[in-house]
């Protein structure tokens, strides 16, 4: 709790994912070894951890150069350092040491301290040539504390050493020989006066011991004997049995110390054994002992029995790595988490959410740790808190130029509040800038505030639905807040760099951002001065008050820093040096110009004169960008920093070093002047980017990402400078394509690549990556490529391979939505969109969007079946017109549904909405139905009210959310856009007419009684005069108007009795009895006009025209386009488009709903058409590409479906009521024609083989239609009492029908007179008793019998041979669905309960198998059965949107699909059904099941719900999914579920 409230002080461990070991060798000795661990050992360890979700990472230091010396002795210190970094790192062994007959280089101490040097001078005191020797090579520096002696830089004495040019070759190797004998002389005077020394107690043994000890030895220390390691290291040691004398000199020097003179050293060799005798003694369980004799000086791999000793070694390494490595491995991250989280989540997302919240808070500290100033600015800040905190207020801006302190700023002032708030207050700090993501997405970041929040205030988190929907996301945010306030509780919120936001969700617009904090909340946010975003926050906040500038430090305080800042790093300036440095930070003022002069000046040594100083930011990073080039080869800089800069998620040490490798441009200037080692394998050499990493020091920070240390800059100025310097497109577009080919794999696992060095020929070369799998193991996915690989193959135009590698690939898009969830995937095909413009790609991205809503449902965990079925369903109406991309995707979606080994649905047709088409969007946020619109044609932005009140606005072209305003307590009645889009007037039916700012989501205007309050259906509109001086409130009976800038009502305004037809500019139109129209004028009272009209319909129109014609819907509303060309008519769940020409409408285009249409209007230039529904709000696209227009289908929501069993031709009635039955080609789309009736329809049945539709009428009429005549139709009078006919069934062979009244059940045959088709009867009928409920559904079985149920539950079956009825167990609720199977032995009756019971027809009386029990969310009843052709198996629809299968013999649940509609109608279908969905579509699918289901198959992992079978057999059998029920709520279904409720409409809203 403590953490999640800001006040832990012990920063959490990361979960290392990685192995990293460091290979500790001489440099010459084991090459045969290293090379064979490279080759056989590293690939195999490294598959093994890539499938444990592990990285392994090798550091050899000594790979790839020839000289492991530096010019300025930094060489070993490195080393140092790379293997305390893989200690702290590596989860598993950090340190292998390789150890052969040579004890390795002795160097001399780089530093020596004070005391010791000036202890050896004095053993020198008769060595008046070493003394002098001495001191002219170590030199005191006075800035170091304590101060120590510095050997100083070879190029000192000797400037050619290190110079590789072959001009300097003849120079340069005179002065490597002369240092050679150099190092001698210093090593021979050292040691003479260490022994001295100790001899004489003055120094300890330990202290001589280090001017004798070699490289090796020190790496041994540090890696075996110094503390930090996680696991027991390897140690291998290779024995020489014996020496041969006729080794030479030459050969010695290959495995053996020799001294300068080529003589075997002695004293090297003493100290190796008395090193191997330590290792013998401590390490004896990490041993690997080895006895080989050596060939010519060597280990030939050709030789047998060394061929064999490497084979060896490699196993042991392998095998020795592997147990070490699974000791360590932890499968189950999340159980490493002790904290309370509650509901907050689980596993290793929950674990990386705590270590980013304890990473924020630790680097806070840090930032606290050297603030000083600055205390007048805090001062007010806090004041300004305290004097907002009781009421609410608007957020404190803290802002100023880049590198002036903002996050400092913040930091410190976190750290004051803590002493200040309530002890149990919260505290929650984000610093943007330290993310690893450069620009991290807002998304994420309120997902986690709302985590830490709810966690530290003990308050239920956001649902999954909510946590995964942007707007819901923001909306929870908000209410939280207010729900800590409301608790009393006191939180402090800090957002630190908001302008480093990505822009992918608008997120520089603020709309996430509360306005209004609530009292006890103080939110502070810092930005950049002249950002895009602090020019918002001013429009937003709208405070001066509430900002604060961070400015520039003066020179004491810049002092006070520096004095500060040396201490912590032990070091010091002379005055002079200390001047510089303040004279130069003078000219800024800014603590980063300070900050990044004192990393400089850090290294300058007392003896050293003062360097010049830039006098900017940017100066000093050109500065050090210009020494890194110069020191190390602009090549290997531009490429590794501007890779580190160009990456999406930053990149690790070790994946640099890959793609450095395989940078050709960096090889060419590495190995310009040498041969590689070994030309078939040319890698970097990992010391050259030790070097680079270690002289950039601070600039480049370490940050844990899913398990892996990654780089980033420290500076957003750093980046920018690695930007402007080094990124041109051209060099941008290869570093992408490197990257690229890097995650692609493409060169590894033995794959050449060619390269041309200026020595060498076009070769080919291995350059040993790793390889890059998509899953290296089941449920194992590779991250960092599904991070990172579309990004680069987007950036480098790579188009070829991101279509064959993601965007065409259906296993990518499952692996990154079951990784990284369907919204990842979701933007790299926006991204991917942005760089091509591909309408393939943007049809596969908007078929995903449809799918995302069910995805978030289900908590992101995205099922394979899931995946390719909907994409299957919805793209594969455009596979044959984009065979590159979609037709790809559809193969080998149906390559896998053919080859599912668990039971699957195959889809045979398309049934949900496919991308492409009119349909755009649908935009989220409402929660009941949108009864108001209005679109601003100037700046693109669409407002919208709904029945509860609420008011949103949206940028219509890029679909962001502008604001959520709340105030009103009724319905939206009106609603305006005006000022340029810039504000809103809404009126509702509390009568309140309201003014918002668009820009702050501030009420500028409240009018009370604006409308009257006793309206049932209000009828209001708004209407502002052309020179904005007006605003009128008109109804048909009423019109009122005050002045827009004062709200002062204005007088004179009164309609009398007449009809108000509307306002035109600032005239009121109204129309009295008789005809008679008055033209009134508010502001001139005596300026009326009256005009006699004809008695005829009325309107009113700005361009005067006038069409007069027959309109043929029952309309609920109308509206007109802004020039009048386009009038739209709703009509239930249509809306249909009429062209407006001269002398006629012509209705161009139906849209339909999946609620009822209740209003919609256009954009100025009618290519944009919004409208709004029960359910959502919808962006339709009136000119769009034809070729993706999806096939139409039936109207949504038909209440009688009839369908043939080919489904080719459906016979439909379109509403309730309606006296006509419409026939639709399904294949193209289009009604042929209709049948007209007499009557109210109430059911229809189709007999299939003989071809007659069967209408019941509400008269009790049946008319017969024979499909092949279509001019004749046939007749079943009604009875005497003209009952309604309540259903209808058709016997199996169709030779007999039933006919159900409301107060009779008769049996009529079907026969044929002369080649025409007659019903004849009723042969038989019985009464239903006054107490019985009337029939709901039947079935006629195969032997005569009937089966029926009734809208109060019961179920008989009735047997017309013996006029017996024996009552069956009934059901709770209205029986719905009667099913008889094919072959007669079963009937299926399910009810609205959600219970279905299986009946054996073949017992004496009928058996009840099974009684199946599903429960869902909401409305689970069955609508609708059909068994299988072979009766194994029947499937059902219900009211929850889904289609179940179950198995006939057992009665369980094999299988559930979600199909985003009701099914209404099933018939059989080969081993599948045909089906018809609430939303007009055909759904025909195939069933497949193999012979084997596996133990761990379920089928409920698609949904959220429960079943229970019981069996006669059984008697008891459940089976539910092993999710909590419990921690769902119905209230949190978005439209897609909860769409068709008509008494509690759902708003929420998608992007479609």
């Amino acid at each position: 709790m403590e953490l999640m409230r800001g006040q832990g002080t012990e920063e959490l461990e990361p979960q290392s994912n990685v192995v990293r070991v460091f290979i500790c060798s001489t440099l010459t000795d084991m090459s045969s070894e290293r090379k064979a661990l490279m080759d056989k050992a590293y690939p195999e360890v490294q598959a093994f951890c890539q499938s444990l979700g592990l990285v392994f990472e090798v550091v050899d230091m000594r790979w790839g150069i020839q000289n492991a010396l530096s010019a300025d002795h930094s060489t070993t210190d490195l080393f140092l350092k790379e293997i305390k970094n893989s200690k702290k790192i590596s989860m598993g062994p950090s340190f292998v040491v390789l150890l052969g007959s040579r004890y390795g280089h002795r160097s001399i101490p780089r530093f020596i301290p004070e005391k010791n040097f000036e202890v050896l001078l004095s053993k020198l005191s008769k060595n008046q040539e070493g003394q002098e020797l001495l001191n002219r090579w170590f030199l005191k520096d006075l800035n170091a504390i304590p101060p120590v002696y510095v050997l100083q830089p070879i190029t000192t004495y000797f400037a050619r050493y290190d110079d590789l040019r072959p001009e300097s070759g003849p120079q340069r190797d005179s002065d490597v020989l002369s240092w050679r004998f150099t190092e001698a002389r210093l090593l021979k005077v050292l040691r003479e006066a260490a022994v001295q020394a100790e001899k004489d107690g003055d120094i300890t043994p330990e202290q001589k011991h280090h001017f004798f000890k070699s490289a090796t030895e020190c790496e041994v220390q540090e890696g075996l004997w110094e503390p930090g390691a996680k696991s027991s290291p390897l140690l291998f040691v290779r024995e020489v049995p014996r020496q041969r004398q006729r080794d030479g000199p030459k050969r010695l020097a290959k495995y053996l110390d020799v001294t300068t003179d080529g003589l075997l050293d002695a004293e090297a060799q003493l100290l190796l054994t008395g090193l191997k005798s330590r290792l013998y003694t401590t390490s004896q369980s990490s041993l690997n002992l080895h006895c080989v004799e050596l060939h010519k000086g060597l280990i030939d791999p050709k030789r047998k029995e060394h061929a064999q000793y490497l084979e060896s070694l490699c196993e042991q390494f392998v095998s020795q790595m592997k147990t070490r490595i699974s000791m360590r491995a932890d499968p189950a991250l999340g159980k490493r988490l002790g904290v309370g989280l509650g509901g907050l989540g689980k596993g290793a997302d929950i674990w990386d959410w705590v270590i980013e919240v304890s990473h924020h808070m630790s680097l806070s500290r840090t930032m606290c740790a050297g603030f000083q100033g600055r205390q007048g600015l805090l001062g007010k800040i806090c004041l300004a808190m305290w004097e907002s905190s009781s009421s609410y207020h608007r957020p404190l801006v803290v802002h100023g130029a880049a590198g002036m302190g903002k996050t400092a700023v913040l930091c410190k002032l976190a750290q004051e509040m803590r002493s200040v708030l309530a002890p149990r207050a919260g505290q929650v700090i984000r610093l943007l800038g330290a993310c690893v993501r450069v620009n991290p997405e807002v998304e994420s970041m309120l997902r986690a505030l709302c985590l830490q929040i709810c966690g530290a205030f003990s308050l239920t988190p956001p649902a999954s639905l909510t946590a995964n929907t942007y707007v819901e996301l923001v909306r929870f945010f908000h209410v939280l807040l207010a729900k800590v306030s409301q608790q009393g509780e006191t939180l402090l919120l800090i957002l630190d760099s908001l302008d480093q936001l990505s822009e992918s969700s608008h997120a520089h617009n603020l709309f996430w951002l509360p306005k209004d904090i609530p009292p006890n909340i103080h939110l502070v946010v810092s930005v950049n001065t002249g950002s895009r975003v602090y020019a918002n926050l001013q429009r937003v906040v709208d405070m001066p008050g509430n900002f604060f500038e961070v400015g520039p430090l003066s020179r004491s305080e810049g002092k006070d820093i520096m004095e500060a800042y040396m201490r912590a790093s032990q070091r010091a300036l002379s005055p002079q040096q200390s001047e510089a440095v303040l004279d130069s930070f003078d000219l800024s003022g800014s603590p980063l110009h300070l900050r990044l002069t004192l990393a400089r000046a850090k290294h300058w040594a007392s003896y050293s004169l003062p360097e010049q100083l830039q006098s900017s930011p940017p100066e000093l990073l050109s500065h050090l960008l210009l020494s890194l080039e110069e020191k190390h080869g602009k090549k290997l800089v531009e490429a590794a920093l501007g890779c580190i800069a160009l990456a999406r998620d930053g990149m690790s040490e070790s994946e640099l070093c890959d793609v450095l490798s395989l940078d050709n441009d960096v090889l060419a200037e590495v190995y310009a002047w040498s041969l590689p080692p070994q030309p078939a394998l040319i890698r970097l050499p990992p010391l050259l980017w030790a070097q680079v990493r270690h002289d950039l020091g601070e600039q480049l920070v370490e940050l844990w990402a899913n398990g892996v240390l990654v780089l980033r800059f420290q500076h957003r100025q750093l980046a920018e400078m690695v930007q402007t310097r080094y990124l041109s497109p051209e060099q941008k577009s290869r570093l992408h394509r490197v990257m690229a080919e890097y995650f692609l794999g493409r060169w590894s696992q033995g794959k050449l690549k060619p390269i041309s060095l200026p020595k060498l020929s076009l070769l080919l070369s291995d350059r040993k990556v790793p390889p890059q799998p998509l899953w290296f193991a089941p449920e194992v996915p590779n991250w960092r490529k599904l991070q990172e690989l579309p990004y680069h193959l987007t950036h480098a135009g790579l188009w070829d391979e991101l279509c064959h590698e993601v965007i065409g690939s259906t296993d990518w898009l499952y692996c990154k939505s079951w990784s990284c969830g369907l919204a990842s995937v979701i933007q790299d095909l926006t991204l991917c969109v942005h760089h091509t413009a591909c309408t393939e790609t943007q049809l596969i991205r908007d078929a995903l969007t449809l799918l995302k809503p069910t995805v978030d449902f289900l908590d992101k965990q995205i099922d394979l079946y899931l995946l390719y079925s909907e994409l299957f369903t919805r793209l594969q109406p455009l596979a044959e017109l984009y065979p590159r991309l979609i037709g790809q995707l559809c193969s080998q979606c149906e390559a896998w549904l053919l080859n599912c080994p668990e039971p699957v649905l195959l889809p045979k047709c398309c049934f949900l909405q496919p991308p492409g088409g009119a349909l755009k969007t649908n935009l989220s946020g409402f929660h009941k139905g949108v009864t108001a619109l209005d679109v601003c044609p100037e700046m693109g932005v669409l407002v919208a009210g709904s029945e509860d009140g609420m008011v949103i606005a949206w940028n219509l072209w890029d679909l962001e959310l502008l604001q959520t305003l709340g105030g009103h307590t009724a319905m939206v009645v009106s609603i305006k856009a005006v000022a340029s889009g810039t504000q809103c007037l809404s009126l509702a039916q509390d009568g309140i007419l309201r003014s918002w700012s668009l820009l702050t989501g501030r009420q500028l205007l409240c009018i009370q009684e604006a409308m009257p309050l006793n309206l049932s259906h209000p009828d209001a509109h708004i209407h502002l005069s052309q020179d904005n001086s007006l605003l009128f409130v008109f109804t048909s009976g009423q019109v009122k108007a005050w002045h827009w800038e004062t709200a002062e009502p204005v007088s004179g305004v009164s309609t009398g009795a007449s009809v108000v037809l509307g306002v035109l500019n600032d005239m009121v139109v109204s129309l009295a009895d008789g005809g008679v129209v008055s033209l009134s004028y508010p502001k001139d009272v005596t300026r009326t006009v009256e005009i006699c009209l004809e008695k005829s319909s009325h309107g009113i129109s700005s361009s005067g025209k006038q069409v007069v014609i027959a309109f043929s819907l029952d309309t609920s509303f109308t509206s007109i386009a802004e020039d009048e060309s386009i009038l739209l008519a709703g009509c239930e769940r249509m809306l249909s488009l009429f062209r407006i020409e001269r002398n006629s409408v012509e209705r161009f285009l139906d849209l339909p709903h999946d609620d009822t249409v209740l209003c919609a209007c256009t954009s100025s230039d009618n290519r944009t058409l919004v409208t709004g529904a029960q359910d959502q709000t919808v962006r339709w696209h009136l000119k769009y590409d034809p070729q993706n227009k999806p096939r139409a289908h039936i109207p949504t929501g038909c209440p009688h479906v009839a369908l043939t069993k080919d489904g080719g031709t459906m016979y439909f009635v379109r509403r309730e009521g309606q006296k006509e039955v419409i026939t639709w080609d399904c294949h193209t789309g289009s009604s042929p024609g209709s049948m007209a009736v007499s009557a109210e329809v109430c059911c229809l049945e189709l007999a299939q083989t003989k071809r007659l539709l069967f209408c019941g009428l509400k008269t009790g009429t049946v008319l017969i239609y024979p499909l092949d005549l279509p001019t004749e139709t046939l007749c079943i009078p009604p009875p005497e009492t003209l009952p309604r006919v309540r259903c209808m069934a058709i016997g199996a062979q169709e030779k007999t029908m039933v006919v159900a009244y409301e107060d009779w059940v008769c049996l009529f045959h079907i026969t044929a007179r002369d080649s025409f088709p007659s019903v004849e009867g009723p042969f038989h009928r019985f009464p239903l008793s006054l107490l019985e409920a009337p029939v709901s559904s039947m079935a006629l079985l195969s032997d005569g019998r009937l089966l029926y149920g009734t809208s109060c539950g019961e179920v008989t079956l009735y047997d017309f041979s013996s006029s017996q009825a024996l009552s069956l167990e009934g059901h709770r609720s209205q029986v719905t669905c009667v099913t008889p199977s094919n072959w007669g032995k079963h009937a299926l009756v399910g009810s609205e309960d959600a219970v279905q019971r299986l009946w054996a027809l073949d017992h004496t009386p009928p058996h009840l198998d099974h009684t199946m029990e599903y429960k869902g969310f909401h409305l689970e009843g069955i609508l609708c059965a059909a068994f299988s052709e072979s009766d194994e198996h029947v499937f059902t629809g219900s009211q929850d949107k889904t289609i179940k299968t179950w198995d006939v013999d057992t009665g369980n649940l094999v299988f559930v699909q979600y199909v985003y509609a009701p099914v209404t109608k099933m018939l059989t279908y080969r081993n599948g059904f045909m089906a018809i969905s609430q939303q007009g579509y055909v759904i025909k699918e195939v069933f497949r099941c193999p012979l084997n289901i596996s133990e761990e198959y379920n089928p409920l992992r698609n949904v959220k719900g429960q079943y229970r079978v019981t069996s006669r057999k059984t008697m008891a059998s459940q089976n539910t999914t092993p999710t909590d029920l419990q921690d769902y709520n119905p209230a949190q279904f978005n439209l897609n579920f909860m769409g068709m409720l008509k008494t509690n409409h759902s708003g929420t809203c998608q992007l479609l």
